[in-house]
């Protein structure tokens, strides 16, 4: 297979890589004879694959569309799957403007999920003190970025849950009180609570906070994560750190900014703007009613 051009080894790499999921994909599709396929814009070989073999295709997008220059392929630009269109969870005021303009996108409200899980039994109740949630993802978490995260919160009169993702939590050592870390905790059940969501910008997290009209304190390490930032930054409905800005002091006074109580409520009205956007969009089970007819495309 072949993309557009390709001007380094990785890119080559990352070519030949498409072409053999496409491969991979083929004989099932065949087993299988689908009306319809929907993949991911992370794996363009099952688009690929879908193509060859006559099917009509949707992109399934994971939030805004990505910059180049991330590791992965662009959807619009893949010669193999031209044409198809986008299922995209990623409100039209924060979507990549090129892309809103120019590709068939099809809008579908972003619902936060996780595994049922147990939450920690203070959550619900009601307190003077902020709830704030702390995440860095399951990729981009270290000891050392979460410790620093942890101890600039634990300056503001706070109740502060970490999903510490990757970092066992006894890395990072005895917190105060106000502090509960845990490997994993069930997100879209929390959302539900926070006051300020504290995260590294990844595109699930992102749209989980602006669906509940969340303000957000993003600190960018990686791959989509700088452009979720910018964007929710120009919104209005949080603020960002770079890498070579991050201090306690900076990460106490930026969370301090996001309290409308402590504060003003400008970053908490833009929020829950976004939010009441998102709720405006077609739900799954609507988008899903209206599958039929992009099986008859092609």
């Amino acid at each position: 297979t072949s993309a557009a051009r390709p001007t380094s080894s990785g890119e080559l790499e990352s070519i030949g890589a498409v072409g053999c999921l496409a491969r991979r994909i083929e004989p099932d599709l065949a087993r299988l004879q689908p009306d319809l396929v929907i993949h991911e814009w992370g794996v363009p070989g099952a688009a690929i694959a879908a193509h060859r073999a006559g099917i009509p295709g949707i992109w399934h997008g994971f939030g805004r569309m990505f910059p180049e220059g991330i590791g992965l392929e662009l959807p619009t630009r893949n010669l193999d799957a031209p044409g198809r269109p986008h299922l995209d969870i990623c409100p039209p005021s924060l979507q990549d403007k090129q892309f809103v303009a120019t590709q068939d996108r099809i809008e579908l409200r972003p619902v936060p999920y996780s595994e049922p899980g147990a939450l920690p039994a203070w959550v619900s109740r009601r307190s003077s003190r902020p709830l704030i949630y702390l995440t860095l993802g399951t990729a981009f978490g270290t000891p050392e970025l979460l410790t620093m995260v942890i101890q600039g919160l634990a300056r503001l009169d706070l109740r502060i849950v970490v999903a510490a993702g990757r970092v066992p939590p006894k890395q990072l050592g005895e917190g105060p009180d106000n502090v509960t870390v845990q490997a994993w905790v069930p997100q879209a059940d929390l959302l539900r609570h926070v006051d300020v969501v504290v995260h590294h910008g990844g595109s699930g997290t992102t749209l989980g906070a602006l669906s509940v009209g969340a303000p957000q304190l993003l600190l960018p390490q990686g791959a989509d994560q700088f452009a979720n930032a910018e964007a929710v930054s120009a919104a209005g409905a949080g603020l960002v750190l770079l890498p070579d800005a991050l201090s306690t002091n900076a990460i106490a006074e930026h969370t301090h900014k996001l309290l409308p109580h402590r504060g003003d409520a400008v970053h908490l009205d833009a929020a829950r703007g976004i939010a009441e956007e998102i709720a405006r969009m077609p739900s799954p089970d609507q988008v899903a009613r209206r599958l039929p007819e992009y099986a008859a495309r092609e």
